[in-house]
């Protein structure tokens, strides 16, 4: 019975050095001096024990699992709040970038957009550190458009709320936070959707921080093919612009349905970077769109979107819109469904001043806006070759 004992008191210990071993490994002192700066703020993460994520998941059960892939699984657990959260558990990390890391984290904790999942909280007392998130109700916006055993196909009006409320995050992350945020991996799987289909960008595992006196980072490529900006991977050199070019793919799947990557088709339009534009240019648009887009969406929306993508899947990034540009795009066009009363040509005069007052905020009346538009012309047109 005593040595029963002492082998458990052993037993006991060795683990708490473990966890010690761990956490010290993981950044944990790092995160906490961190995180002590920050005391009283409301946005800060919580650092979980090893405990109270194994009892949130019950033990990792594989009944709570939500998702799988390359960097890990993510399960779906229950705080003692009952809070329901996201608890992702990644392969691998790079030892030698722990304070990096770190770093991320505490600046992703305190993003708060309405549309970019929120990061609570991390755990450090495994191998591999554990990241806990808000949990999302209604999975990925792949299942919802790539996924053919849903019963009902989603609609184009919510396909282009999702489309501007990504933009939006996309834009929030680029030039609103506080410190410049690049996704880097963006794609349908790492957009979720709660019950009423409003959009969450996730899953920062591959972003980058911008320091604020750069524009590009020079990195080890990463991303997913078929979502891949081509300069990115060519030069090794990471922009804003390179999340630009994966929302395009992103935009081209919310209208057409199609797969980013599919051998399915012909090697010269296995792509459907390349599949989408070889069709605008032999103006075959409303033949490459999911079928019932094509018939319920406003057609003249369609082509302002198609000619949006277009923009953003230039091969070279300095020609592309930025993701503010493409938000404020999207809203405008966005309004010819919200207000069919409105002319056209009106809404999209009013999204394309909006693009030219980013510069100028200081237009007091209509002449005065009329004129800043016309002088900001030749710099939208530079992106953006809407059809009339």
């Amino acid at each position: 019975m005593g040595s029963s004992w002492l082998y458990l008191v052993v037993k006991k210990r060795k683990l708490i050095k473990l966890k010690e071993k761990f956490f010290q490994k993981n950044g944990g002192l790092i995160l906490e001096q961190q995180l002590s700066r920050q005391e009283g703020s409301t946005e800060m993460a919580k650092i979980f024990t090893v405990e109270e994520l194994k009892k949130a998941t019950n033990n990792y059960d594989e009944s709570r699992i939500i998702r799988q892939g390359g960097f890990g699984t993510v399960y779906k657990g229950f705080l003692p709040n009952n809070k329901i959260v996201a608890i992702k558990k990644s392969k691998t990390i790079d030892q030698s970038q722990i304070e990096q890391f770190i770093n991320e984290m505490v600046i992703l904790s305190q993003i708060n957009h309405r549309n970019v999942v929120k990061l609570l909280g991390c755990c450090l007392e495994t191998q591999v550190p554990l990241l806990v998130y808000e949990f999302v109700t209604n999975g990925t916006l792949f299942k919802h458009i790539h996924n053919k055993s849903n019963t009902s196909a989603m609609p184009w009006e919510i396909r282009l709320r999702i489309a501007v409320e990504t933009a939006e995050a996309l834009s929030y992350l680029h030039s609103e936070a506080s410190t410049p945020i690049i996704h880097r991996d963006v794609k349908p799987t790492n957009i979720l959707l709660d019950d009423n289909y409003t959009a969450k960008v996730s899953d920062f595992g591959a972003s980058r921080l911008v320091p604020l006196d750069q524009t590009q980072l020079a990195t080890m490529v990463q991303g997913t093919l078929g979502y891949l900006d081509p300069e990115y991977l060519l030069t090794s050199q990471l922009t804003e612009k390179s999340d630009v070019y994966s929302f395009g793919i992103v935009l081209v799947e919310l209208l057409t349905g199609e797969l980013a990557l599919s051998f399915n088709r012909s090697e010269e339009v296995r792509s459907i970077a390349m599949y989408f534009l070889s069709s605008l240019k032999e103006e075959r648009l409303f033949e490459v769109l999911d079928d019932h887009i094509a018939e319920e969406g406003n057609k003249e929306q369609l082509k302002h979107v198609a000619e949006l993508a277009k923009a953003c899947l230039k091969v070279k990034g300095e020609e592309r819109p930025t993701m503010k540009e493409v938000a404020m795009e999207l809203a405008g066009i966005r309004k010819m469904e919200m207000h069919p009363w409105v002319n056209d040509g009106e809404v999209l005069e009013e999204s394309e001043y909006l693009l030219g007052e980013i510069s100028d905020s200081s237009k007091q009346n209509s002449s005065s806006k009329t004129a800043e538009y016309d002088r900001n012309t030749p710099t939208r047109k530079k992106f953006f070759n809407v059809p009339t």
